[in-house]
């Protein structure tokens, strides 16, 4: 039998899965696929960020004009991006021809005015800007703010940058908001007389509950008359603000159970709900600059709404028929929201699941130009694994929840397959978060494995997002129960259905993805080895070590601490390192704000004690996730070889060995 996506004449040969050679390099994932994100657009021209591992990860802001092409704005040593929550997002802003971004290093802010030079308006060392929204007005730039002056835990506020800069008494900003823990999406109305923002306090998270807050802009450029339009009531996450006029005012709100969308009329009209769905119009607030939806000029509001994990566009008319108020778009697969130009066509990252993300233009109904790839592909249609949706019994889950959720991928190449006699081996994906989600997007970080041969389950456990209130709340108190059985649970699917080699199963999982792979490993013989990348080992010390964003998120996920402290002991992967008899692999960055690399080096140790086999390898220069060239080879090299010599075969071609100690 040939596969029809052989050229003719050529043959399928028969090789053991997992040994397949594989078109899908780390030159390629690492030396020549470029980062895409935060795609804006300025009239005509379409500008988006692109995080190159080829300059040290560096991140560079581009232009694309019809009559210039993609312009590089952002000339070395200058580095896009910011560290505000420590994730960052919400880098740059534009607005009729001037850009404000900030410089990731030391946290400075600059300006690019008429094509001229970038000069920087705030140089403060120990301030941190993100967020970037211009006054309508031309003067100043609103913005986040998180001051580490006083040391201990920074202090957030929603401050005005005057865009003159120069003057060393402004630059740390004129304060608008402050007192909440937490402040985000500083949103003026069109003709400047109001701002709304978002706020947010301890022990709660942004998906968790939060407040929409609206202010009058005076004339002296204070604001006065701050007051809640959402959130004062029962727990409710409102996030994204938008505008679509002087007076109406959108949001997401998860109220119904689901985030969908509120419209607000000052002053005091609302919430009205826009188009209910059993959809979520909304994503956890990780980063900031997010955009699910954008009402545009003809009065509709173009979405993306994410129905049971799989995303979809939508247009939300004002129709008062309910049925003709939600039309599906065929728009490709944006990541976000696309953003209107001034022709009427849209731009956005597409992130198909056959092709690497490209940033692209177009319309509705009409395949869109590509403007920029994130890579050159070269690989023939049989050799992409595309998602299968699977969904499994979850008998004993709570809250009359009783279906996981995972996108399995099975091997695939147009070269190669397994013998008949086989089947092959799988490597089960814990997403980090473990407020996330698990997208069916073409990644990476999936097709490295099943191009050679890997079958993956990438499982949206209980507490993903995409799923509603419900499902994300079964996390809730949970955290390395759940997760942990649920990726079990998907697993024993894929046995009982003759999909995989239950003897040759790998778990995976980066950040507190890492925490689910160590305890799966501990209470479960069902996997042969584990990888934790960057991943939480003591849950202790991640409470009075980590960041200010995430210093109370184990409130809800474990407990309050010190007053829960049995349950933190129970469910750190270091106080049950004795469960785990199988090898683990170990990737941490030194530079690691969010997961200190101490939780790494103590699992390690803890592992040595018990004589397991295990490999532990720290990069200098990396934070919380790899950004530069020669770790993201190496990981990838390392994690590669680990499988092989876990599974009993050799991997050709790597450019280091796992060394393993026990």
């Amino acid at each position: 039998m040939t596969d029809p996506t052989v050229a003719k004449g050529a043959s399928v040969l028969t090789q053991p899965f997992g040994t397949w050679p594989s078109a899908v390099t780390t030159a390629l994932v690492a030396g020549r696929t470029v980062g895409l994100s935060a795609v804006q657009t300025d009239g005509d021209a379409i500008l988006w960020l692109e995080t190159r591992p080829s300059e040290a990860g560096r991140t560079v802001l581009v232009r694309w004009t019809a009559g210039t092409g993609a312009v590089d704005l952002t000339p070395p040593p200058l580095d896009v991006g910011t560290r505000v929550h420590e994730y960052g997002g919400g880098a740059y802003a534009v607005s009729g021809g001037r850009i404000a971004f900030s410089h990731r290093p030391d946290g400075s802010v600059w300006v690019i005015e008429a094509d001229g030079p970038a000069r920087a308006i705030s140089t403060v060392p120990g301030l941190r800007f993100a967020d970037f929204t211009f006054d309508p007005a031309g003067a100043r730039l609103f913005c986040v703010r998180e001051d580490h002056r006083a040391g201990g835990e920074p202090v957030s506020a929603l401050v005005a940058l005057p865009l003159a800069g120069g003057d060393p008494a402004t630059q740390a900003g004129q304060v608008l908001v402050s007192g909440p823990d937490f402040v985000s999406s500083p949103r003026p109305s069109p003709d400047g007389a109001h701002l709304a923002w978002i706020e947010w306090n301890h022990p709660a998270m942004p998906w968790d509950a939060t407040r929409l807050r609206v202010g009058r802009l005076e004339r002296d450029g204070t604001l006065a008359g701050a007051r809640t339009l959402a959130g004062d009531g029962d727990p409710e996450s409102v996030i994204e603000p938008a505008w679509a006029g002087p007076r109406a005012l959108y949001a997401a709100s998860d109220r119904s159970g689901w985030w969908n969308l509120w419209r607000f009329t000052l002053p005091g009209g609302g919430p009205e709900p826009v188009a209910p769905m059993a959809a979520e119009i909304g994503l956890p607030h990780w980063v900031f600059g997010q955009c699910s939806y954008r009402p545009l000029p003809d009065g509709s509001i173009l979405a993306i709404a994410i129905d049971h994990g799989e995303a979809r566009t939508i247009r939300i008319k004002d129709d008062p028929d309910p049925s003709m108020k939600v039309h599906a778009v065929a728009f490709g697969h944006p990541a976000q929201c696309p953003a209107p130009l001034a022709d009427g066509s849209l731009a956005w990252i597409d992130t198909p699941p056959d092709g690497p993300p490209a940033v692209v233009r177009g319309r509705v109904g009409a395949p869109p130009d590509t403007l920029r790839a994130a890579t050159v592909l070269g690989l023939a249609p049989g050799d992409i694994a595309r998602a299968e949706t699977i969904r499994f019994p979850l008998p004993d889950a709570p809250g009359g929840v009783q279906r996981g959720h995972a996108f399995f991928y099975p091997p695939a190449s147009s070269r190669f397959r397994g013998p008949a006699d086989e089947k092959p081996p799988l490597i089960v994906m814990a997403h980090g978060g473990p407020t996330g989600r698990a997208s069916e997007a073409f990644s990476f970080k999936v097709q490295w494995w099943t191009s050679r041969g890997f079958a993956v389950v990438d499982v949206n456990y209980g507490g993903s997002t995409g799923f509603g209130r419900a499902y994300r709340r079964r996390l809730e108190g949970k955290w390395g129960e759940i997760d942990v059985a649920d990726c079990i649970a998907a697993c024993r699917f894929l046995i009982e259905h003759g999909r995989v080699d239950p003897h040759r199963i790998a778990i995976r999982g980066s950040s507190a993805g890492g925490l689910t792979v160590l305890l799966a490993l501990a209470r479960s013989s069902l996997f042969a080895a584990g990888a934790s990348l960057y991943g939480v080992t003591d849950l202790r010390a991640l409470a009075q070590e980590t960041h200010k964003f995430e210093s109370r998120y184990l409130d809800s996920l474990v407990g309050p601490y010190p007053a829960a402290e049995a349950t933190y002991l129970a469910r750190s992967p270091l106080t049950q390192a004795t469960g785990i008899q199988v090898p683990v692999l170990f990737l941490h960055g030194l530079d690691d704000a969010v997961v200190p690399p101490g939780q790494a080096r103590a699992m390690a140790t803890a592992l040595s004690g018990n004589a397991v086999p295990h490999a532990h390898y720290e990069f200098p220069g990396e934070s919380h996730g790899f950004r530069r060239e020669d770790t993201i080879r190496r990981a990838l090299d390392l994690e590669l070889d680990f499988y092989g010599q876990v599974f009993g075969f050799t991997v050709p071609d790597v450019s280091e060995r796992v060394v393993m100690r026990s």
